[in-house]
């Protein structure tokens, strides 16, 4: 598995080296003791799948203390375009966010750490996105951002207008407007 660092310390992607014959192709799509050398001492207690059609946006998700959670993410069918925003404050990153293709054919992964929001825009007539999260959900503690927040400067790959969202996800309210607890510093794994 390869570790690609983005912009956002902590922020990363994971490559799996995919071996391909005649049958298909094989990889290791998750090992505990890789991932705690390369990336993160963290364990993973709740495994999620959801399907979406082309135009669905879901997002942008966090879990407010103490429920907060890290999500290690995978398109399984199809293609997104995953994001992971930076909502600790005082983060020298703060609001800043990452974009990456995640798709059956990539089979990249993308660590959302926590301390961070996360969501995504499906581009395929259908995908079928995997994630792995380090706490359990905990619906008292969900909170969002508005997908459609200007001031993140997130580049979706088709116009607000043809978006699909849940109703919860569409009255989200923009970053700045949003009551998130999080400070840049926080002991987020020791929890």
């Amino acid at each position: 598995m390869e570790v690609v660092k983005t912009n956002i310390e902590g922020v990363v992607i994971l490559e799996p080296r995919v071996f391909h014959d005649e049958r298909g192709y094989f990889f290791e799509s998750f090992s505990e003791r890789e991932f705690t050398e390369k990336v993160i001492d963290t364990h993973f207690v709740q495994d999620n799948e959801s399907m979406s059609t082309r135009g669905v946006m879901r997002g942008l998700h966090y879990q407010r203390m103490p429920f907060t959670q890290s999500k290690l993410v995978r398109c399984v069918r199809g293609s997104v375009v995953d994001v992971a925003v930076d909502i600790r404050h005082g983060s020298p990153t703060y609001g800043q966010h990452v974009a990456v293709e995640l798709s059956e054919d990539n089979h990249r992964m993308f660590f959302v750490p926590r301390g961070f929001a996360h969501g995504f825009a499906v581009l395929s007539d259908v995908a079928v996105f995997q994630y792995k999260c380090d706490n359990y959900y905990a619906p008292q503690s969900e909170g969002g951002i508005s997908l459609l927040d200007n001031s993140l400067g997130i580049s979706w790959p088709f116009d607000s207008a043809e978006a699909i969202m849940s109703p919860k996800d569409a009255v989200y309210k923009p970053l700045a407007e949003s009551p998130i607890d999080f400070r840049y510093g926080d002991k987020l794994y020791e929890l």
